[in-house]
């Protein structure tokens, strides 16, 4: 049916141009100059060797070959038949001998179009015989002139040697930073042979002699990619590997080999409907064709682009003269660039209709309808129109359709209204009052619809998270002896024989003995203590104590010893988190926390107060980027008063701030800053010598191990504020 309507197409084409090109189209190719028109008698089809043989049998012999152009796709040759009617008595028949499926033969008033429509783009040739005309079709292998390139030329890469087998060995997909698809095979060989080709809306790609395993005999679904590949399938088709890469929408590919990996890459283009082609590939694009005419009506040729192309080409009245060419495997787009410019003809297209007329013509008519625009700018009657800003200031919005200066009496080239144009500000209400042209107001109005719009809010949170985990241990002992022969003592443990005391601490031991007439008389416990290593206090914790005193039987000699140890094990954990809102590309802050006092001296000598600051604070200036995410200037600090070390000039204070610039998803959260600190320490006294006695060194030492560790990260998450969110 396509075709049909083709061929009526050319046809009417033919029809409507027949009365003033009449005597021109006798000479195309050829044709008897006489009045009288030639005639097709008899074709018929027959198979000769490699080829297909046609025999056009005229009435008359014609002085030269008829002129042709083939199509790639469909795959067709045409063959004009100038000032020559057909007498078959029929206009189509079907064939299906070799690779011609059937021939349509239709008579334009002086002229005859024989259409060979085929099965592929094939070769032929064409050879005179007094009246008869031999055309051949070549099958694969003949010798002849190329009709047509086929619709994709098939890239060809490391030539395939003959009875040596390769191996895929891995395909992967993947996506590159402007969004292309890129398609890598893995190969055993760098000697693989392969072909690439472009069938219909696919990439086709075979590799020779190949095998490909189980594993990679799949379907890969990369739509979640956002690329212009969809899918990737990957089989075997006998010896070879076939692979078929299924892109959307409008694209370009890129094929290259680089030692053992093959890369498809395929990379998505923007429709401009002014181009005759889409995509940023340079030099021509359009399918090959061939061409042979001999002065032909230049009119006839534009229709025959029309013909090829399916475009709507509409030709002005003063595009006239006739055109020779022969062209072979030239994209029609080139052969179309190459007649416009010999003829000194330009082009406009809009949407699928090419207006063709001569250079000068062109932009005569472009010149005069900017000029009757502006002409009917300067007369059009000025409106007035009211808009009221709900979000912007009137003056700043002024400002901007002024071009900056609202004083200026001629607007700069950047001003949005036109030279009658107008502009007042009612501060009060926050409206602009315009006077211009319509077609000023429609951009002003659109450009305060555009700009007029409330500021996004961002809801940031910060979260600092200070972790501490310690341990320390301390083993000491206390030893003495004392000899109270002649001596006043307290409480003594009269009639008993036992010769040894225990007792929770030191002192208890010594008042149970009888050494300490007064349990607390440190005076005395001191005296009686000849080494004094007691294990240290750790946290505000007291070490465990044991005691032990032996003594004679008179109890008036003594031998005290008391062993302390202690283990101290903390964990600590604290969480503060600062949340504040803010608008769209708009600094914020919040802190909280104390001010310290210190002293300062004045000018005059005297001493002022004056305050610092510990205070845990969030400042930001966050910016939403088009595709939603969250670029923030960050600075988060904690800051906490250090009572350990003062001095007349105030306490101390402890900072902790990280300052720095991210990027992050909507509602997602990042880890900005940490800082981990460990502190190890062991310390050791002892008694020189005795300490170091094995077995017994303890008892004349203190032992004292600290292990402590913090951790401070610092997380933040933004969330742009819709109508549904609220702090939580």
């Amino acid at each position: 049916m396509k075709l049909m309507r083709v061929l009526a197409c050319l046809a009417t084409l033919a029809i409507g141009i027949q009365g003033s090109a009449a005597q021109t189209v006798a000479t195309v190719g050829g044709a008897m100059p006489n009045s009288k028109l030639n005639s097709i008698e008899s074709l018929s089809v027959s198979r000769s060797g490699g080829s297909t043989l046609l025999k056009v049998s005229l009435q008359q012999a014609m002085e030269s070959l008829p002129s042709n152009f083939s199509i790639a796709n469909p795959a067709r040759i045409v063959f004009d038949f100038p000032a020559t009617a057909n007498g078959l008595g029929y206009s189509s028949k079907d064939i299906n001998e070799g690779g011609l499926r059937s021939f349509n033969l239709v008579q334009a008033g002086e002229r005859s179009r024989l259409v060979l429509n085929l099965d592929r783009a094939t070769r032929f040739e064409t050879r005179q015989e007094g009246k008869v005309i031999f055309i051949s079709l070549l099958d694969e292998g003949g010798v002849g002139v190329v009709a047509v390139a086929p619709t994709a030329a098939t890239q060809h890469f490391s030539s395939m040697q003959q009875n040596v087998s390769h191996t895929v060995r891995d395909i992967q997909f993947r996506r590159s930073k402007d969004g292309a698809g890129v398609v890598v095979v893995d190969l055993s060989s760098s000697d693989t042979g392969i072909d690439v080709r472009q069938k219909g809306t696919s990439l086709q790609v075979t590799f020779k002699k190949t095998n490909l395993p189980d594993a990679l005999r799949r379907r890969l679904d990369v739509v979640d990619f956002s690329t212009p590949i969809t899918t990737v399938n990957s089989k075997a088709a006998g010896e070879d590997v076939f692979l078929e890469i299924v892109p959307q929408g409008l694209w370009e590919h890129t094929a290259f080999q680089s030692d053992n990996q093959f890369i498809v890459e395929v990379r998505p283009v923007k429709d401009d409907p002014n181009k005759l082609f889409q995509g940023s590939r340079m030099g021509y694009q359009g399918e090959a064709i061939s061409l042979n005419f001999q002065n032909i009506p230049l009119r006839e040729l534009l229709h025959v682009f029309a013909d090829i192309t399916n475009f709507n080409i509409v030709i002005s009245d003063s595009v006239n003269g006739n055109v020779s060419l022969r062209l072979n495997d030239v994209p029609w787009d080139q052969a179309l660039d190459i007649v416009l410019q010999q003829k000194n003809l330009a082009m406009r297209k809009n949407g699928n209709v090419v207006w063709i007329a001569p250079a000068d013509e062109l932009a005569a008519k472009e010149k005069s309808l900017l000029e009757s625009k502006q002409q009917i700018a300067e007369l059009e009657p000025l409106r007035t129109e009211r808009f009221v800003l709900n979000y912007h200031q009137a003056d700043e919005i002024q400002l901007m359709l002024l071009g900056g200066d609202p004083a200026a009496k001629d607007k700069p080239d950047g001003s949005f209204l036109s030279n009658r144009g107008k502009v007042a500000v009612d501060k009060r209400t926050n409206t602009l009052f315009i006077t211009d042209v319509p077609a000023a107001l429609d951009r002003v109005r659109d450009l305060i619809l555009a700009l007029d719009r409330p500021a996004r809010q961002v809801l940031i949170e910060a979260r600092i998270v200070e972790a501490e985990d310690s341990f320390s241990s301390s083993i000491g002992m206390r030893l003495g002896t004392q000899d109270l022969r002649g001596g006043t003592v307290g409480h003594r443990l009269a009639g008993s024989d036992t010769r040894f005391s225990l007792g929770n601490t030191y002192a208890q031991n010594m008042y149970n003995t009888g050494q300490a007439a007064i349990f607390d008389e440190l005076g005395v416990i001191k005296d009686g203590t000849n080494i004094n290593m007691p294990a240290s206090s750790v946290g505000g914790s007291n070490p465990g104590v044991f005691s032990f005193s032996l003594f004679d039987k008179a109890k008036t000699m003594f031998l005290n010893l008391e062993l302390s140890a202690l283990e101290f094990d903390g964990r600590g954990k604290v969480i503060s988190s600062p949340r504040v809102v803010t608008a769209d590309k708009v600094a914020a802050m919040i802190k909280h926390g104390t001010q310290i006092p210190y002293p300062v001296s004045t000018p005059s000598g005297a001493t002022a107060i004056a305050y610092r600051d510990a205070v845990l604070m969030l400042e930001t200036t966050p910016v939403i980027t088009p595709d939603d995410k969250v670029r923030m200037k960050l600075k988060v600090t904690k800051d906490s008063p250090n009572s350990k070390i003062a001095t007349g000039w105030g306490i101390a204070i402890d900072k902790k701030e990280v300052t720095t610039e991210v990027l992050v998803e909507n509602g997602g959260t990042l880890v900005v800053g940490g800082i981990y600190t460990q502190d190890i320490s062991s310390k050791t006294s002892r008694v020189p010598v005795l300490g170091d006695i094995p077995y017994l060194g303890f008892l004349f030492k203190q032992n004292t191990k600290e292990d402590k560790r913090t951790e401070l990260l610092v997380f933040i998450t933004p969330k742009i504020v819709n109508d549904q969110l609220r702090m939580q």
